[in-house]
């Protein structure tokens, strides 16, 4: 048994990708993405709640906070890492993941959280960590 809470935001953000499969996108430009993070827990906690979702909404919209309006080619810790959706899934996800380990949700009993970015209607990715 598990249950989840999703909180939501949005991402804009410029980046140029590295590599011919890339085509144009290997020039510099920009993305807006739908931001989904998913907090799991395999039980409720003595409220009956996962994670408090007015502080899951915050820790999402100061992580997402960090990269957006921002071009990532010249953001110092991305610097060389190819920003595809699923790596910035990655990144958000562990940054996340940190946050959450050292008390940004309070002491929710939380057992993984998944980040999806939805980059068209047709189209996202999804990146899940375990706590």
């Amino acid at each position: 048994m598990t249950f989840s809470v999703t909180v939501r935001d949005h991402l804009m953000i410029a980046h140029s990708l590295r590599g011919d499969v890339f085509g144009p996108a290997q020039q510099l430009h920009g993305a807006t993405y739908l931001v989904d993070a998913t907090f799991r827990a395999a039980a409720l906690d003595d409220d009956g709640v996962v994670v408090d979702i007015g502080r899951a909404g915050d820790l999402v919209r100061r992580i997402v906070g960090e990269l957006t309006y921002r071009n990532l080619d010249d953001v110092p810790d991305l610097q060389g890492v190819n920003t595809t959706t699923e790596r910035l899934c990655q990144v958000i996800g562990d940054r996340l993941a940190v946050a959450v380990r050292e008390g940004a949700v309070g002491d929710a009993d939380l057992s993984g959280i998944t980040v999806t970015l939805h980059e068209s209607h047709v189209a996202w990715a999804s990146y899940e960590v375990a706590l």
